[in-house]
């Protein structure tokens, strides 16, 4: 009586994993590393409302996002810039428009170690530095060391943006230590006291010391406001317009009482 009573329990713990699994829905989502940890943070409270979805995330840059979102192998691509006609054309060719929907603001941020005395840096200096005009510290203000240029990689979308406003269309000189990630680029400056990198401002963390730029600290006024001059949108991309669980995600991601909330808490700045 008692196998049979555990045969039977076991069926059903065992139908009831079976069945939890064959009914989760998946939710993919690739790209930028800067708003990684907004979607994060977003989809650990999503999973917790709604148990019955699994959400997978991974980074690799903003273009590896919207390739995927291209080749239709994510259900939402990351990214910290916005997409780039050329892959709206790919997309378009391949059967799909791509959706973009912003859901935060962030100012991307200059930082050194803290032991370093620079505490504020023009544009025009900031472009000499990773145009590698400008090799000693000194030239800025600081002390006789020479400058270690750390970079985001060319697949970064906080790079574009970065070449965009800072290097003005110019490419980074060819000495510049290029990471994939935003995380990288903190612990290179962090363990290298004449390091210089950038990041968006979620990632400032203590072991690292922010920049003003022109005068202008980064923060949330000066992002909304527009005053820091390097400051963007963060956006998210669909292939074609969302759809069942990817809808409800966004709806979720953009609430101003859970989403955008949870984007705060995560260091960026909310959209309202």
């Amino acid at each position: 009586m008692k196998k049979t009573n555990m045969f039977f329990v076991f069926a059903l713990v065992f139908n009831m994993i079976f069945s939890a699994s064959v009914f989760a829905e998946t939710l993919v989502i690739k790209g930028s590393t800067t708003v990684l940890p907004i979607t994060q943070k977003v989809a650990e409270a999503y999973m917790k409302d709604f148990p019955n979805v699994n959400i997978s995330i991974s980074g690799g840059g903003s273009g590896n996002g919207i390739k995927a979102i291209i080749d239709g192998t994510t259900d939402i691509a990351n990214s910290s810039r916005f997409i780039k006609d050329s892959e709206v054309k790919q997309a378009i060719d391949k059967g799909a428009y791509p959706v973009p929907f912003s859901v935060a603001y962030d100012c991307i941020v200059p930082v050194v170690h803290p032991d370093n005395p620079v505490s504020d840096l023009t544009l025009d200096q900031l472009q000499d530095i990773y145009m590698g005009k400008v090799k000693n510290w000194k030239d800025v203000g600081g002390n006789d060391h020479p400058v270690v240029v750390i970079s985001r990689d060319t697949s970064s979308g906080t790079y574009e943006v970065w070449e965009e406003k800072v290097l003005r269309k110019e490419r980074v000189f060819p000495g510049a230590l290029l990471q994939a990630s935003s995380g990288a680029v903190v612990q290179g400056v962090a363990n290298n006291k004449n390091a210089v990198g950038y990041i968006g401002f979620g990632y400032i963390t203590d072991s690292v010391r922010a920049l003003a730029v022109n005068g202008v600290v980064g923060s949330e006024e000066t992002t909304l406001s527009g005053a820091f001059p390097v400051s963007r949108p963060l956006f998210i991309f669909t292939r074609g317009w969302p759809e069942g669980t990817t809808a409800h995600f966004i709806k979720y991601l953009l609430n101003p009482e859970k989403g955008q909330n949870l984007v705060k808490e995560a260091g960026f700045v909310p959209l309202y």
